[in-house]
């Protein structure tokens, strides 16, 4: 149970999906001046270092972020995402990544409330010890301390969900990215989003998952559309032609209940963009689907006409959706990575720190030795 580690997947391709629309979904919370509570069902260590043995052991990070890392051509809404990981690089080499509780802090407002769950021993160690480490050098900078702002319970994110639903001001966002090591996770998330949603209707709720060849990961959108939410939407990401043997994680997806009513045109921008920089083969591409709750034989509205274009293994996928790809016919794939100009100007991003600190490392302050992955399958943080 306790096998999976996402130091060995902190910064690969799902990780980027995963995190970039994060950042979207707290920046639409931002908007209002209401403060809301953000829960994390399975937070992981909070940050990851890029030179530990777990991550140079698998590399993964190399075709996710560090592809994105010295571009100059960022759509803006993935340069904010890009912004808040080098700011916690201010050397300017890449070598920490944050996972989704640090995102959630860098975004999140100080009147915001962070409640994190984790249930692995070490990870749950390394969560309190980089988030002590956080706050105290922004006691060394004159920051006020925030009282309870950021709890962190070692349990099982999806039992700690149901008591903090409703939240007292009524406003939340839960974001929900278990291992998926083994099958009853799909089920487990699928019955906690039902439960949640009869608690509080109105939150809004984003689920990670890989797309795999198992049964379970191919019907698992279908399912959620069934959930009594209003509105849904669907994201995925492909990077490569799944191999003939069904080994490796090609693509992933972010499911959002009561998404924001930006974030499909943020998506549309930017997932093109994500394909042509992120893309390893012909056959990377990216879907987006939208659509209200599914009942009895009621078709969701499609997000573009066309043909269906399954993406990856997804044979099970609802039979109308956007699609797309930069590939024409004969064109190559992709162009290859651009190097920011000596001197030229980053995307501004909203907010930018560098904290002067050096975070908890994964391969020795685990209380239990780290062990590989069983399955290449990315999850937490």
């Amino acid at each position: 149970m306790f096998s999976y580690r996402h130091a060995f997947h902190a910064g690969n391709h799902a990780d980027v999906l995963k995190h970039f629309v994060q950042v979207q979904l707290h920046q639409y919370m931002n908007q209002k001046d209401v403060a809301y509570t953000y829960i994390d069902t399975h937070s992981g260590a909070g940050v990851y270092a890029l030179d530990s043995a777990q991550a140079v052991k698998s590399g993964e990070y190399l075709d996710g972020i560090a592809r994105l890392w010295d571009r100059d051509d960022l759509p803006p809404a993935l340069a904010e995402y890009v912004n808040l990981v080098r700011g916690m690089n201010p050397s300017g080499r890449l070598r920490y990544y944050p996972g989704s509780p640090y995102v959630a802090e860098q975004v999140a407002r100080p009147e915001d409330r962070l409640r994190l769950f984790e249930l692995h021993p070490a990870d749950t160690k390394l969560l309190v010890e980089n988030f002590r480490k956080l706050e105290a050098h922004k006691a060394e900078q004159g920051e006020r301390a925030r009282g309870r702002r950021i709890l962190i319970d070692h349990a099982d994110g999806f039992h700690g969900l149901k008591a903090l639903l409703p939240p007292p001001s009524r406003r939340a966002l839960v974001l929900i990215d278990p291992p998926y090591e083994v099958k009853l996770d799909y089920k487990h998330v699928r019955d906690a989003l039902d439960e949640a949603l009869g608690r509080f209707p109105s939150g809004i709720y984003a689920v990670w998952y890989p797309v795999l060849q198992r049964m379970e990961s191919r019907q698992f959108a279908d399912r959620l559309k069934r959930l009594p939410a209003k509105e849904w939407l669907h994201v995925t990401l492909t990077v490569a032609t799944p191999g003939p043997d069904g080994t490796g994680m090609h693509s992933s997806g972010m499911y959002i209940l009561n998404p924001p009513y930006t974030l499909e045109a943020t998506l549309r921008e930017t997932m093109p963009y994500l394909v042509q920089v992120l893309g390893q083969d012909g056959g990377a591409t990216f879907r987006i689907e939208k659509g209200t709750q599914v009942t009895g034989t009621a078709i969701p509205r499609a997000t573009e006409a066309g043909p269906r274009k399954p993406v990856g293994n997804a044979r099970r996928a609802s039979p109308l959706s956007g699609a797309g790809s930069l590939r024409l016919p004969g064109q190559p794939f992709g162009d290859g990575p651009r190097k920011r100009e000596e001197g030229a100007a980053s995307a501004p991003a909203e907010k930018k720190r560098t904290p002067a600190f050096r975070y908890a490392d994964q391969a020795k302050q685990a209380s239990a030795p780290a062990r590989g992955p069983k399955r290449k399958v990315p999850g937490r943080g």
